[in-house]
């Protein structure tokens, strides 16, 4: 049961991940959770009124699984597989996130306040998970994709705009980190 419920070496896990892309790859398919969202809307029936969603989302539904299968194993792994002891955050970062008023995550991997029930309490928590939700959503589209289609997905297949992409994601990524993060709180 240890080594299910502890972080494994990134060359396990970095290997195990490239096999999949490979097996997609010689299946003809590709990997990518926003495009799922795209599916389920086409499953709705929007397609009649919004041409984007009118697409065969049948050919999709072998990814629909794949998003099942993460929040099945994301809730087992927290309920059941979970040792919180095992999260290490570096010090640093706690102080840092201090200095905004947030706390340590204390065994979780997020802070409660930002991404608990409390968040829902303050109006501006409301207000800047709405908007960054939105914002992830049209990211992912104008981009073509989310970070892991591009960055596991496209990289795989040597796609120049997913390159183009993942850069965009850790630039952004820094801007946030060092100069809306500290604004916003």
């Amino acid at each position: 049961m240890e080594i299910i419920t502890h972080t494994w070496h990134w060359s396990v896990s970095g290997f195990l991940i490239g096999m999949v892309m490979l097996l997609l790859i010689y299946f003809g398919k590709t990997f990518g959770m926003s495009s799922n969202l795209r599916s389920l809307c086409a499953m709705t029936g929007v397609g009649r009124y919004v041409p984007f969603f009118n697409w065969d989302w049948k050919s999709q539904r072998w990814n629909l699984a794949v998003v099942f299968g993460a929040m099945v194993g994301g809730f087992v792994a927290v309920h059941f597989l979970s040792d919180s002891s095992n999260v290490a955050i570096n010090p640093d970062t706690i102080t840092q996130l201090s200095v905004f008023g947030i706390e340590a995550p204390n065994g979780n991997i997020a802070p409660r306040s930002m991404f608990g029930a409390e968040a829902f309490q303050s109006p501006k928590m409301i207000f800047i998970l709405l908007t960054g939700g939105i914002l992830i959503g049209f990211g992912s589209r104008y981009a073509g994709g989310c970070t892991s289609g591009h960055a596991i997905s496209g990289l795989s297949n040597l796609q120049l705009p997913s390159l183009k992409a993942v850069i965009g994601f850790f630039v952004g990524g820094l801007i946030m980190a060092h100069f809306i993060f500290p604004l916003l709180f």
